[in-house]
């Protein structure tokens, strides 16, 4: 497989990931729906129900980070960014992947892992009564997700090594923010 395929095959992930996170948002609007009428509509309250949302809002949050990433819907310094060359831009990428954004991530997945697995052998669960058992899966979306954005850093990373071969003569990493909506 070329690193160009690859790179292609990382960015399709990562968007996959935003439909995901995405579709998990309307389960969450329909979660928060059902919480507020069954609390002022029937006064009932469901401690369940209100874990789920920010069970659901950690994971929509942890899945749209490789999807922000794979756009360049991050923070830069774009009054600097902006003024480079494509080749410029490219090592600024890859040198920052791979200094910065790599080991930051494998860090947390890393740790994450063994956050998860205490979690799970001492069966932690809600502390709340009525709350949500098996507290280890949202602390699994942890280095799940981790591990998703190393991915989509991979994914960066091979894009500025094609930039850099000429495989992406005039193509700048796709910018959520200063892309052309036409």
């Amino acid at each position: 497989m070329s690193l160009l395929k690859l790179e292609q095959a990382l960015y399709r992930f990562a968007d996959w990931l935003g439909i995901l996170a995405a579709s998990l948002f309307v389960l969450l609007l329909f979660n928060v729906f059902y919480d507020v009428i069954m609390r002022y509509a029937f006064n009932d309250v469901s401690i369940g129900m209100q874990e789920l949302e920010w069970h659901l809002y950690a994971t929509i949050f942890l899945l749209g980070v490789p999807y922000a990433l794979r756009h360049g819907g991050h923070v830069r310094v774009d009054v600097i960014f902006d003024r480079l060359s494509l080749r410029h831009k490219a090592w600024i990428d890859l040198i920052g992947t791979v200094v910065f954004l790599l080991p930051f991530v494998g860090l947390v997945a890393w740790y994450g892992v063994n956050f998860t697995i205490e979690s799970w052998e001492l069966g932690e669960r809600s502390g709340d009564p009525g709350g949500l058992p098996y507290r280890w899966i949202i602390k699994g979306m942890i280095p799940t997700a981790f591990t998703f954005t190393a991915l989509t850093g991979i994914g960066m990373l091979l894009h500025s090594i094609n930039t850099l071969r000429g495989l992406h003569p005039d193509k700048p990493q796709e910018d959520l923010f200063h892309r052309d909506l036409n």
